[in-house]
């Protein structure tokens, strides 16, 4: 198997042996994959708790899947500075010639131990080349109405992105959705029953958070402006095209009584 610097470097870009780290990237709190999706992979690796890149050059590797890691860009390290108690701000640069490579690369390498910043060998370690994907990896395909569960940021990737197999699962079918407010778990119940029916209604969310409810509204206008990050979407129940708004109507009821959204959670009717 080829090594991961060697195909770097066959492809011309600019990695300097001597002087780089790898940046094993993984995380819960905003998983690293989920800032990649939405392009904010610089920003997020550059917010550091320690000075952890100590070295001229940076390879960005994002947890892909067992022993499976996603090529991320390899960076140089301009300066840091320190922003508050135990946090680094780092600033970083994407090295040119690879912009074709970003997020097609699956790199093969078994962590033996919790460390995340490693020091690069000058013989490439044991990292190495396990796919190379026709196309830069995007957000997943649509999994079933039954196993959708997706934050803000990952919403506005599906619907910016107008992503083939979401837009044509839920344009097709009305419903009733979940919004939860994970910073404190409270629920908000909603319904989608246009024409183009999950899809417009989500489409609408992503645009500001609140998609133009009144009741979310309130809410965003006491917090801060980006407080609908906390939100993650879910699907509690669907219904064809076709079903009678008044259906629909009941079904937005039923859920606000089940899950006591009104009494401890963000609906108001």
């Amino acid at each position: 198997m080829i090594k991961l610097t060697d195909f770097l470097l066959a492809n011309k870009v600019p990695l300097n042996l001597h002087s780089y780290k790898v940046h094993l990237a993984t995380g819960k709190t905003k998983p690293p994959l989920q800032a990649f999706f939405t392009g904010e992979f610089k920003e997020w690796q550059e917010h550091q708790r320690h000075k952890n890149f100590k070295k001229e050059m940076v390879i960005g590797l994002i947890e892909y899947n067992k022993n499976k890691w996603l090529f991320a860009g390899v960076y140089k390290i301009l300066s840091y500075k320190k922003i508050k108690e135990k946090h680094i701000q780092y600033s970083t640069e994407l090295i040119p010639g690879q912009d074709d490579l970003i997020g097609r690369i699956i790199v093969e390498h078994k962590r033996t131990s919790r460390a995340s910043y490693l020091n690069g060998k000058p013989d490439g370690g044991d990292f190495y080349l396990s796919e190379l994907k026709e196309q830069k990896l995007t957000m997943a395909e649509f999994p079933g109405f039954h196993n959708v569960s997706i934050s803000f940021d990952e919403l506005n990737v599906i619907i910016s992105q107008s992503i083939s197999s979401w837009h044509s699962a839920l344009s097709n079918m009305k419903g009733i959705y979940l919004i939860t407010d994970t910073n404190n778990g409270k629920l908000y119940v909603g319904k989608a029953d246009g024409k183009k029916g999950l899809w417009q209604r989500w489409s609408d969310y992503s645009k500001n958070g609140h998609g133009g409810n009144v009741e979310l509204k309130k809410i965003l206008k006491n917090k801060s402006s980006s407080y609908f990050k906390n939100f993650q979407y879910t699907i509690l129940e669907i219904a064809g095209s076709n079903t009678p708004d008044e259906y629909i109507d009941k079904r937005e009821v039923y859920w606000k009584n089940v899950l006591l959204s009104r009494e401890f959670g963000y609906n108001s009717n």
